[in-house]
């Protein structure tokens, strides 16, 4: 592989030392980029970096541009206390719009690329959540989020200062959802609006929407047509069933305002992330074909906005488009997507639906195409996101950013492979192995067994902070993860296969992986084995302690299901237990009985160590109190740890070393004895 490294300034110093394991307090320090934009005539990148380094105390955002034309020369375009986000360029290619607390709330800055500062362009009195300049720069569209039924922005004011002045507490609801992750919802909706740009900054904003009490999904389900005349986004119809129901539809609407227009209104399924060819021919956007399944495969459409004609493009292409764009020749589309343990990038013939693997190696991310290249992100298992360029046919990959070659010089990461075996079914079922960071081959090492959430979801080839395995191979352990049936990037049948199975084919494929890589990897020690799951693989845990007693000798359990029948009552979206149960709970065909690890609640016996943050809505801490109190209550080793101020993740630095240190203890209590 051709790979340039880039002259970067370090911003945080490391005192030279010898390799060492990967640490939580390495884990809290890698840069991180974010908002990677490449320039219409594919010259420059700009991105966003996280310096997570630079201070021990806390960390910095800014924004950097590199000329491709000269991979050493990069300029560091910002340096502020704040944080700059959502970036967009300009469509003379000379300035970038982005999003930042300047002037005490979230609005739109516009920085000259050749001298002088940054110039406000939104003074709005309300955040910008997000936007999107149209392609002749004289209109803006923002998502503000306003009262439904306001027709001006002061009308939303005016209600805030009403809700302020109350001196009761309460919060009433009249239809579901009431609360989303990790909230409560509040009367206020996410709308689509939409100012002219001038020379002053916008400080008022139409809004195209107003009646509606609905979301938009967000600016990245938003486009300009070509004609910069209107608007097309993604939102359900307002109705009182939303919170049962995947039905995003994508609607147009004039500029100026007016009737929107349902162009998706035929499919009952989500569709998503409209966009439009450069020459205004095509607006492709992301389908799913299943009612109420957020994990159906989502394939390209295709809309011919002169004849009218729509098909579905590459539908043989058994892979779920995560991202896509359109290529300068607007007859070809680029894809990323989930690929065999890889996120890998595709190319696809509109006229043909002919495809073709251009790259798949790692997990690639935020998807550039312009001119005569393809720009993204890739990150490993062993190594933190960084940018690259391909060329449209595949070639020549290029590594542009290395903002981690001082990091790495402190870590020694365990080797890794991908693996197989015959699962479920007499399937293939794939895994991968991450190997102690000092691995003698003579020795034999424990095993920390991870399971993935989701539960259509993927523990692949990836870096991440959470649930990063690497972090268990630091601290001696072999590594086994296994993308058991229902997991992604297999094809839609194998993702599919979970759905009114949680406890049937997964676990089949826990059981035949764990057999398969002890007989495969002698070194490893199967009767030293923990298990460690969170939200679907926090599940696991609680099935495994029914339906494998003796596989381990201890689980860890963040965020995981327990009743399934009181976790339908208590979660918020409500179409995803529908689908994946069969119905809601007091249907007497739906799996919560079938599949609830509260029935198997009396053959409990492993060790279990119980997580959960008290602002999960998504698996309400209730789940994880009552698999505790059943520990508890037949006198299993146990132990508890509750997050105040989490969610369904550990996002809090501070909370993060907390939670690693109280799993490793609780592993090396029970396998390094």
């Amino acid at each position: 592989m051709k790979k340039t490294l880039v002259a970067l300034s370090v911003l945080c110093s490391y005192a030279a030392m010898a390799k060492g394991p990967l640490t939580v307090e390495h884990l809290n320090q890698f840069n991180k980029l974010h908002d990677v934009v490449l320039s219409a005539d594919g010259r420059f990148v700009a991105y966003g970096q996280t310096n997570a380094g630079f201070s021990p105390a806390d960390s910095t955002s800014d924004l950097y541009l590199m000329d491709l034309s000269n991979l050493n020369k990069v300029s560091r375009l910002t340096q502020s206390a704040g944080r700059e986000s959502q970036l967009q360029w300009a469509a003379d290619g000379q300035s970038l719009y982005f999003v930042a607390n300047r002037s005490g709330t979230n609005q739109v800055w516009k920085l000259p690329l050749y001298g002088g500062e940054a110039l406000q362009v939104t003074d709005l009195p309300l955040e910008v959540e997000g936007f999107k300049v149209s392609s002749d720069g004289k209109k803006i569209a923002l998502s503000l989020s306003v009262k439904p039924g306001c027709q001006n922005l002061q009308c939303t004011i005016d209600a805030k200062a009403a809700d302020a002045a109350k001196k009761d507490t309460a919060m009433v609801y009249d239809q579901l959802m009431v609360r989303h992750w990790d909230h409560w919802l509040t009367p206020y909706r996410s709308h689509l609006h939409v100012a002219a740009l001038g020379k002053e900054a916008v400080k008022d904003a139409t809004n195209l929407m107003s009646e509606w009490n609905t979301d938009i999904a967000g600016m990245k389900e938003v486009s300009f047509t070509p004609d910069n005349a209107r608007l097309v986004f993604s939102a359900k119809i307002p109705a009182t069933d939303q919170a049962w129901h995947t039905n995003y539809d994508i609607f147009m609407v004039p500029v100026t305002g007016g009737e929107k227009q349902n162009l998706t209104a035929a499919n009952p399924a989500w569709d998503a992330q409209p966009s439009f060819s450069a020459d205004g021919r095509f607006m492709a956007y992301k389908a799913m074909t299943k009612p109420q399944a957020e994990a159906d495969k989502f394939g390209l459409m295709l809309l011919d906005m002169v004849t009218g004609q729509r098909k579905a493009l590459a539908p043989e292409f058994d892979r779920s488009v995560s991202d896509y764009k359109f290529g300068a020749d607007n007859r070809t589309l680029y894809v990323t997507t989930q690929d065999v343990g890889q996120y890998s990038i595709f190319a696809i013939n509109t006229s043909f639906g002919d495809h073709r693997k251009l790259f798949g190696d790692g997990t690639a991310g935020a998807l550039n195409v312009a001119s005569d290249k393809i720009v993204f992100t890739n990150h490993k298992l062993d190594m933190p996101a960084e940018v690259f360029q391909l060329n449209l046919d595949g070639s020549n990959l290029t590594q542009l950013t290395d903002i981690n070659a001082a990091w790495r010089e402190q870590v020694q990461f365990g080797d890794y492979e991908q693996f197989s075996f015959t699962g479920a079914n007499d399937d293939t079922v794939y895994g991968y192995l991450v190997k102690p960071w000092n691995f003698d081959a003579k020795k034999k090492y424990p095993m920390a067994f991870l399971v993935h959430g989701g539960p259509q979801g993927s523990f692949g080839n990836m870096f991440n902070e959470r649930w990063n395995a690497q972090m268990y191979a630091a601290q001696g352990y072999a590594v086994v993860m296994v993308d058991f049936h229902g997991s992604t990037g297999y094809g839609q049948a194998f993702t599919d296969s979970i759905s009114r199975d949680w406890g049937g084919k997964p676990l089949e494929d826990l059981k035949k992986g764990f057999e398969y890589i002890v007989k495969a990897q002698p070194w490893i020690d199967g009767d030293r084995a923990c298990a460690l799951g969170a939200s679907y693989g926090g599940y696991m845990m609680n099935w495994i302690a029914g339906n494998w007693p003796t596989g381990f000798k201890c689980l860890v359990n963040h965020a995981g299901l327990y009743d399934m029948p009181s976790f339908y009552g208590s979660t918020e979206e409500l179409w995803f237990p529908e689908f994946d149960l069969g119905g809601p709970a007091w249907q007497p065909e739906s799996d919560y009985q079938k599949f609830n690890p509260a029935a198997h609640a009396d053959k409990w016996q492993t060790p279990m160590l119980v997580i959960h943050g008290l602002k999960d809505y998504r698996v309400p801490y209730a789940q994880g109190l009552g698999a505790f109190t059943n520990l508890q209550r037949k006198g299993i080793d146990s132990r508890l740890v509750i997050f105040p101020d989490e969610n369904h993740w550990i996002l809090n630095k501070d909370n993060r070393v907390r939670w690693y240190n109280e799993v490793f203890q609780w592993l090396d209590k029970y396998t390094k004895q």
